[in-house]
């Protein structure tokens, strides 16, 4: 997708998804425990990993347990019998990345829920990762280590007495002197057969997690996003004023990219709510903000980036606004395409594609939950309107997916001409819910606020008619980088569908 003279792809046959698998499924009835519920999800690079982080500060690892036949000729011919199995995982590893802490400076608790989870390049086949919650940032290192243990000893059993003494068949004779030095020891048979000696032997290899490096004392405020260049060697750090680069090998110092913070605090009009590099070019990344304005930053331009190369906006549309105009259209999230043309974006209502060769305005729009307009005073009164919902787009550019509430998510074919469009649920049964929201002709916002301002008086209902259930949402996703297979979050369960 970076190329100027880059070909669409056409828009191919609707996709029929399929449960794959689950993880820490729970059964009807029971409770939720808080530190369980996952806050982030990421695969690696070649997809055979797949990371989650809970609000426990743990860190879950699992690996592609699917074999994959690398024979060329071999595969094509049992491909032709067989259609290509999707990808399964297994149960890899996990470890507690952070802990619970205490700004005594600030009289500030610093709760232990992973933010962010992203993968770094491999080495020796061992896996890094960066994980991060509010303040501190860690790079973790996770490699099979062989587990040594002692098994067993070379003695006959059918020769030891006592308190695992040995009973030498041999004579030796000891000459004793006085204060109980030796003189010499007489040993008649020269045999050391006798002695135990313990056997070590090497058993299965175990995945072992280790913190490499600790990123700390950086940002004043909450971070909300990690990023990893592409050079292999740096990442960015965001909170909601400032974007800290930092070198992976450099624990202690970090350099301030972006500054949003006006001289008076009172002057504050905006905050920065995602960001990240470019998926192939080091010198550029992104980052959006709470008024729904997208940045794109060149490092290359001046040390510290006040300036921007490009600015992504929606016009706004004419008319009064209403109280929830802004919060609605505050960024939750941006993802890079893999070949970095295209940017997707999330706010509380839409999904939108970018192309950063074009920034008059996005190319295409898609609506996510549009029933939910007449119900914004009611997300509002249970801060439902603050969610953050995150988006992922497929290796190929042709389709993009976003949570939804009643653990529903979305998925949207994105490439020129596609009308493609799914709603499926977190669930065994992802289809069951498989029924087009009917799309409704746009209201202008002074009727939106006649509707809100006189609340609701019965419960949230979605385009199928099925009651909203604004505690179960469906915030974290993600899309394997090289095969239509989506992994999400529904509370402590880990589903994953295939196409």
């Amino acid at each position: 997708m970076n190329g100027e003279d880059e070909v669409v792809a056409a828009p191919g046959d609707p996709l029929e998804w399929r449960f794959s698998q689950v993880f820490g499924e729970r059964s009807a009835g029971e409770d939720v425990q808080e530190v369980d519920i996952i806050s982030a999800i990421e695969f690696d690079k070649s997809g055979d990993h797949l990371a989650t982080g809970d609000r426990g500060g743990r860190v879950v690892l699992f690996e592609r347990s699917d074999v994959r036949n690398s024979n060329g000729a071999r595969r094509d011919l049992e491909e032709a019998d067989y259609p290509l199995r999707h990808p399964e995982f297994r149960y890899k590893t996990e470890f507690q990345s952070h802990d619970p802490e205490f700004d005594y400076l600030k009289s500030l608790e610093i709760e232990e829920k992973i933010n962010k989870i992203r993968w770094c390049q491999t080495a020796n086949g061992a896996l890094f990762l960066l994980s991060t919650n509010d303040k501190t940032i860690k790079f973790w290192k996770v490699q099979d280590k062989k587990i040594k243990k002692i098994s067993e000893l070379n003695s006959d059993p059918s020769r030891t007495i006592g308190n695992g003494s040995v009973a030498s068949s041999s004579n030796t004779n000891i000459t004793s002197l006085v204060n109980g030095g030796v003189s010499e020891v007489h040993n008649s048979s020269n045999d050391f057969s006798s002695l135990r000696l313990p056997v070590v032997t090497s058993h299965e290899s175990s995945p072992v997690a280790r913190c490499r490096r600790v990123y700390a004392h950086a940002h004043d405020y909450h971070i909300n996003s990690i990023s990893n260049n592409s050079d292999g060697e740096t990442f960015i750090s965001a909170d909601d004023l400032r974007i800290n680069l930092w070198n992976l090998e450099i624990s202690n110092q970090s350099f301030n990219i972006v500054d949003v913070k006006p001289a008076k605090m009172e002057d504050l009009s905006e905050v920065i709510t995602s960001a990240e590099f470019h998926p192939t070019h080091c010198n550029m990344l992104a980052y959006s903000s709470s008024k729904g304005s997208i940045r794109l930053i060149d490092l290359r331009q001046s040390a510290l980036c006040d300036s921007h190369s490009k600015l992504f906006q929606e016009q706004e549309a004419p008319g009064p606004k209403s109280f929830f105009t802004e919060i609605i259209a505050s960024v939750s999230d941006i993802k890079f395409a893999k070949e970095g043309r295209y940017l997707l974006s999330r706010d509380y209502m839409t999904l939108k594609l970018w192309d950063i060769n074009m920034d008059a305005g996005p190319v295409a729009t898609f609506q996510v939950h549009e029933y939910l307009k007449p119900k914004l005073c009611d997300l509002y009164e249970n801060d439902s309107i603050f969610d953050k919902f995150e988006c992922c787009i497929s290796g190929n550019g042709l389709r993009a997916a976003t949570g939804s509430y009643s653990n529903l998510f979305r998925v949207f074919g994105v490439s020129p001409g596609s009308t493609e469009t799914a709603t499926l649920e977190a669930s065994r049964n992802p289809m069951r819910r498989h029924v087009p929201i009917p799309s409704r002709p746009a209201r202008a916002l002074s009727s939106i606020t006649r509707v809100v301002s006189r609340g609701s008086e019965s419960p949230g209902v979605d385009g199928n008619s099925n009651a909203n259930d604004f505690t179960t949402k469906l915030l974290h996703l993600a899309w394997h980088p090289n095969e239509n297979s989506i992994a999400c979050a529904a509370a402590n369960s880990l589903y994953m569908y295939y196409a």
